[in-house]
C-alpha cells in the first residue's frame, strides 16, 4: 500500500493491530498496543501533572478513551501521534479543572502591615465540558469496577466516584496511606488489563 510507505514499520504494525481490533475485536491486539505505549503515555502525562498517582489515573483513562474511539482512527498519521494527542488533551482538561477549582478572589482585607490579602475559595461548579468529562470518567469506571476483586471496589468507589484524595481515603477506611496507594495501584493494573482485553469493557 503506497500510503504506508511514508510510515515506519512500527506504525504499519500498529495499523494492522487496529484493523484486527476493528474487524474481530482481537484481545491480543489491544494488549499489544497497551504494552507498546503504556510507558510513553505515562511519562508524557507525568511531565505535565508532576504527580505519580494522578499520572497513573490519567494513563488508564487515556487508554479507555482511545480504545473506545479506535473505530474513528484514520491512517493519516501514526497511531502514536493520535494517542499522544489524546493524552495531552485529556491531561490539559484535568489540569484546567484543577486550576478552576481554586479561584483567588481579591478582598478588601489588609494585614497589620497594610498588605492586601487574597482569599482562595473552592469553586465546585463545573462547566458543561468539565461535567461531561467527569460523567464520561464515571461511566468508564462503573463498567470496570464490576470486574474487580471485592477488596478493591470500595477504594475505587472513593477515588473515582467520590473523588477523595489518597489521604482522605486512608482516613475513611482507617488504613495506612501506603496500603491505600498500593491497592489502588493494583486496582488500576487490573482495570488496564480489562481495558486491554476488549473494548466491550469500556
Amino acid at each position: 500500500m503506497d500510503t504506508e510507505k511514508q510510515f515506519s514499520d512500527k506504525t504499519i504494525e500498529d495499523f494492522h493491530l487496529i484493523d484486527l481490533i476493528n474487524s474481530t475485536n482481537d484481545q491480543k491486539a489491544y494488549a499489544q498496543l497497551l504494552k507498546r505505549y503504556k510507558k510513553s503515555v505515562y511519562h508524557i502525562i507525568l511531565k505535565m501533572v508532576r504527580n505519580l498517582d494522578d499520572a497513573e489515573d490519567l494513563t488508564m483513562e487515556v487508554f479507555s478513551k482511545a480504545f473506545k474511539s479506535l473505530n474513528r482512527f484514520k491512517k493519516d498519521f501514526a497511531f502514536s501521534t493520535w494517542l499522544f494527542r489524546i493524552a495531552s488533551n485529556h491531561t490539559i482538561d484535568f489540569l484546567r479543572k484543577k486550576r478552576l477549582q481554586t479561584m483567588s478572589l481579591s478582598t478588601g482585607y489588609t494585614d497589620e502591615a497594610g498588605e492586601s490579602l487574597g482569599v482562595d475559595l473552592m469553586d465546585f461548579n463545573l462547566n458543561p465540558q468539565e461535567e461531561a468529562i467527569r460523567e464520561e470518567k464515571i461511566k468508564i469506571m462503573r463498567k470496570l469496577v464490576g470486574g474487580l476483586p471485592d477488596r478493591y471496589k470500595k477504594l475505587v468507589q472513593l477515588r473515582y466516584f467520590d473523588e477523595l484524595s489518597y489521604e482522605e481515603i486512608a482516613k475513611e477506611i482507617n488504613a495506612p496511606l501506603g496500603t491505600v496507594k498500593a491497592q489502588l495501584h493494583r486496582s488500576r493494573e487490573i482495570m488496564l488489563e480489562m481495558i486491554a482485553q476488549s473494548k466491550e469493557a469500556i
